[in-house]
């Protein structure tokens, strides 16, 4: 999630070798990795279940102001409350709507989990009060994109312009996914590498196991991961998988030579957001950008250019996973402990290694292409995708039972993951259950989702 703009490092950036040092600084030794958990949730009126507008006393502004009862402190944008704060977390708003938790770093599962039950229980309390609900899917399954809610936010403003210019479903990504995410740590340039390596090539198994988005505007759509099939076609400048990542030299400067040539979108001045789309951040470096000719970028600037690049991991000052569908609330605390049992431990993450380090970027691309459709189905070099989401699964237990953290009645963290075995070892994701229950007891129509699997 993105820091509130213009005030954070106002220092000047006048070489590429700052940016690299801003990217280095995220290195901390073992003890202080901590995992972080995102998870997004569309809302809606539980009388007619259309989204949530922004204003009136059922909105969105209604909810946040709800939630300050519970000690989270208003950030504004203009007169708009845009976000919320509380002890290193936020709440924070998507620009359909979309409301999203952004966790603090913690030291356990337990904990990560703790913050996000303690979230959703505010939720509920203020949602029932409102007669609204939150539901967690990947993509939102009755609302067309042209009825969908959007939020004061200047930034989004920007991108709404720009999107239609680079992809076609650029705008769908913007007002209609929620995505589950986990953030952790690295110890040094050699580490980051070998996590992001690790992460990147395993972030269809993500996808396949966390898949809970079939239907669009009222039917199915064809895939079990519409969300994740939304970012083929969203910007090809920024999206994706990175075949640099792979490859000789990778580190934190060819990182910063990638980020460098993403197009920018915005840059934040005097309590507003100027756009710049499509310009160089390169060029603004040598300060010829033409919205602000002989200016330097500062950090915050910086800072801010990471947060619009979307790979399926992205490095900033940790790694953030984002291959996976927003889901039930008892499936957002697997993610977090799929990626550390898988992560933190160097022999399980030298395991993993070994089970992709022969794919092609032909076989990467294959499977960007695949399991959005196929899920577990997909077909992978040498199996199938549930074998190996099968095999990572155990990896990942092997890694959590290593770091023995034992914090409530002497369970382990690897009880966080059941639900993650069970879908791998029967093939069935929630999508499936979506799908049936569409064909089946729902009598086609997708409206009982929102009684049926609502917060």
């Amino acid at each position: 999630m993105a820091g509130v703009p213009g005030q954070a490092n106002q220092t000047r950036v006048e070489s590429k070798a700052q940016l690299v040092e801003y990217l280095e600084q995220g290195c901390k030794p073992k003890a202080d990795w901590r995992v972080g958990t995102e998870h997004e949730k569309f809302g809606f009126r539980r009388a007619d279940k259309q989204a949530l507008p922004y204003g009136g006393p059922d909105g969105i502004r209604a909810v946040l102001k709800g939630m300050e009862r519970f000690g989270w402190e208003p950030v504004r944008e203009g007169d708009n409350v845009i976000a919320l704060k509380q002890d290193g977390a936020s709440i924070t708003l998507e620009p359909g709507g979309q409301v999203e938790l952004s966790g603090a770093p913690l030291d356990s599962i337990y904990k990560t989990c703790d913050e996000v039950n303690t979230h959703l229980t505010q939720i509920q309390e203020v949602s029932r009060e409102l007669g609204v609900g939150f539901i967690g899917l990947g993509f939102t399954p009755n609302m067309a994109r042209q009825d969908m809610p959007i939020m004061p936010k200047g930034r989004y403003e920007i991108m709404r312009r720009y999107m239609p210019k680079v992809g076609g479903l650029g705008l769908d990504m913007m007002l209609r996914t929620c995505t589950v995410q986990a953030n952790l740590d690295y110890s040094s340039e050699a580490d980051m590498v070998k996590k992001f390596r690790v992460s990147l090539a395993l972030q269809p198994v993500a996808t396949a196991l966390f898949a809970n988005s079939p239907f669009t505007d009222g039917r199915p759509n064809g895939y079990l991961s519409y969300r994740s099939h939304v970012w083929e076609d969203t910007d090809p400048d920024r999206c994706g998988v990175l075949p640099f990542v792979f490859e000789d030299g990778m580190g934190f400067e060819r990182y910063v030579d990638y980020v460098l040539d993403v197009p920018m979108y915005f840059i934040y001045r005097d309590g507003r957001y100027i756009d710049v789309a499509g310009e160089s951040f390169r060029e603004f470096m040598a300060g010829r950008l033409p919205a602000r000719p002989g200016e330097l970028p500062t950090m915050d600037d910086w800072d801010q250019h990471l947060t619009t690049v979307f790979p399926e991991v992205r490095l900033k000052r940790f790694l953030e996973m984002r291959g996976a569908d927003g889901g039930p609330w008892g499936r957002l605390c697997a993610l977090p402990a799929l990626w550390v049992g898988l992560l933190y431990d160097d022999g399980v993450l030298d395991a993993a290694w070994e089970l992709v380090k022969d794919w092609t970027i032909e076989d990467h691309d294959r499977l960007r292409r695949d399991v959005p459709r196929l899920a577990l189905g997909a077909s992978v070099p040498g199996g199938t995708m549930q074998d190996l989401a099968g095999k990572v699964l155990e990896l990942s237990r092997e890694g959590l039972r290593r770091r023995a953290r034992t914090e409530y009645k002497g369970d382990d963290e690897t009880s966080f993951r059941a639900l993650l075995h069970r879908i791998a070892d029967t093939g069935r994701t929630q999508a499936d259950d979506l799908l049936e229950a569409f064909h089946g007891r729902w009598n086609g129509s997708v409206l009982p989702v929102f009684d049926e699997y609502a917060y």
